[in-house]
């Protein structure tokens, strides 16, 4: 048993919770659920950014104040994720009193250092990213992010000196190669290090909404430097050294590969200005895409379409769970592989959820149940233990592990599927429902249903309820995730002699 602190990035609050955010927190998610799954000790943290200029403007605009803006539009992720069955161990918020004082004490620990200076800044600024930009970088001439047009802006502001990291984070990622993961991710990194860091504007003195600069009243910490630091609010940094010290070594950072620079250059070399150790692993993943566009909130606006056409109609995550219910969902989020940018439509839901869910995994519970019930007076038989389906389901527990282990959620629902596949194929082969009583037909069914429980723990990090309906169907006590894998996944587990019950399809077969 280990320790497993994951985090997702924090979402800014001016954002309505869509797919694009869905895709990292179900992720997220199912990993956590894993790992507990797997008998680790888990930390799961994501939660909502709220400082900076476009969170103050957007209060102003609405007639409100800042914190109370950020309060209503904070609760839109908190009932998005909840919606989305995303079981987190803590929504953190950078407006908390908690963060201030961990901002502070982290930032104040690298003034002290000697790595924050102030100067004047004069550059290039886009409001909706919160970042600044060279000439070079524009598309254009405008925010190579968002398309819009960027801010000239003239400020005394501190800076935090990223320049003098060249060469302790080059030297950082030799000794650490895995702990940027993909390959072509931390080369990303490495791309942006090796073509040079300059200091960097870490404050605000124009803006009031921010954490307080301790060492200068006149000032606030810039958002981003405000909200990377939430990793160490969370774990008690600067208030429980004890709790922040067991899990900062075991700290997984799950982003999308636009905050890149932040989290794999800015976010190490904050680190080693304050003397602690950057973040152990860093799991970049693409975007999804729409027609090959980054779903975005403008894209979100242009995806509506009308009923008629039983297309996309939205891509917020209540339109999807509430057309396909949430695992569902989960499940089609989880296929789509970590790391590259991949294509997202409504006819793909369709075909996945009818292909992998209603014939495959939903037909097998349900012919399953309706043999047993029609053979067995709905009790059923223990597994045979020298069932060819063993040695099947033995490797696909062995594979799903290392595939959640390694951040592919979707090749450990892929080999979970294959066997589901071959207990469909077994079921075909044998005949179960042409069998007379006796040993061939118990341990046939028997197999079947031992096929199903195992299925059952290996589905409940993705599809946790319909995991429990099936867990319950077949006659078990209990939930799965109360479960441990793999000593619970091995062959065997089914003790029979269970009531087993059909119910409505798990799946319903959809509609293109």
């Amino acid at each position: 048993m280990g320790r497993f602190f994951l985090t997702t990035p924090i979402n800014y609050v001016n954002d309505a919770p869509h797919i694009g955010h869905a895709y990292t927190t179900v992720n997220a998610d199912a990993l956590a659920r894993w790992h507990r799954l797997a008998g680790d000790e888990v930390f799961f943290l994501t939660g909502t950014d709220e400082h900076g200029a476009k969170v103050a403007e957007s209060a102003a605009e609405h007639g409100m104040e800042p914190r109370a803006w950020a309060d209503l539009t904070a609760a839109r992720f908190e009932e998005a994720w909840r919606g989305l069955d995303i079981a987190f161990d803590d929504f953190i918020r950078t407006s908390q009193p908690r963060h201030y004082r961990a901002v502070q004490a982290f930032l104040t620990r690298i003034y002290d250092n000697g790595y924050i200076d102030k100067g004047l800044y004069q550059g290039l600024y886009c409001v909706r990213c919160e970042d600044y930009y060279t000439e070079e970088e524009l598309v254009e001439g405008n925010c190579p992010n968002h398309g819009t047009p960027v801010t000239y802006m003239e400020e005394e502001n501190y800076f935090f000196r990223l320049d003098q990291f060249t060469e302790p984070l080059l030297e950082w990622y030799e000794q650490h190669p895995e702990a940027v993961r993909p390959a072509s991710k931390r080369n990303e990194a490495l791309g942006f290090i090796k073509g040079g860091l300059r200091p960097i504007s870490i404050t605000r003195a124009s803006l009031r909404w921010g954490v307080p600069v301790p060492w200068d009243e006149g000032h606030v910490f810039y958002v981003w430097y405000d909200a990377l630091v939430n990793y160490l609010t969370a774990i008690g940094y600067g208030t429980d050294e004890g709790r922040w010290a067991q899990w900062w070594p075991s700290v997984h950072h799950l982003i999308g590969k636009e905050i890149l620079r932040f989290h794999c250059v800015w976010w190490p070399a904050m680190c080693m200005a304050a003397g602690i150790e950057p973040p152990a692993n860093i799991f970049v993943h693409g975007w999804l895409l729409f027609g090959g566009e980054k779903l975005s909130k403008t894209m979100l606006q242009r995806l509506r379409r009308s009923a008629e056409e039983v297309q996309l109609t939205d891509v917020a995550p209540e339109v999807l769970t509430d057309d396909f219910g949430v695992d569902p969902i989960r499940y089609h989020l989880l296929r789509v592989p970590l790391g590259n940018d991949s294509e997202f439509s409504y006819d793909s839901i369709v075909a996945r959820y009818n292909a992998d869910l209603a014939n495959n995994l939903g037909n097998l519970a349900s012919r399953v149940a309706t043999v047993v019930g029609s053979k067995c007076g709905g009790i059923g038989p223990p597994p045979d233990p020298a069932s060819p389906l063993a040695p099947l389901a033995a490797a696909a527990v062995a594979e799903a592990s290392a595939a959640w282990e390694t951040f592919a959620p979707h090749e450990a629902l892929a080999a979970t599927w294959r066997l589901i596949g071959a207990a469909n194929a077994h079921l075909e082969a044998t005949e179960p429902w042409k069998l007379a009583p006796g040993d061939e037909l118990e341990g046939v069914l028997g197999s079947a249903l031992e096929t199903l429980r195992i299925v059952a723990l290996l589905v409940s990090p993705a599809m946790p309820a319909s995991a429990r309906e099936l867990w319950r169907r077949i006659g078990l006590p209990g939930v799965p995730e109360d479960r441990r894998v793999p000593t619970d996944a091995a062959w065997g587990g089914y003790p029979g002699g269970l009531p087993v019950v059909k119910g409505e399809p798990l799946f319903p077969r959809r509609r293109a």
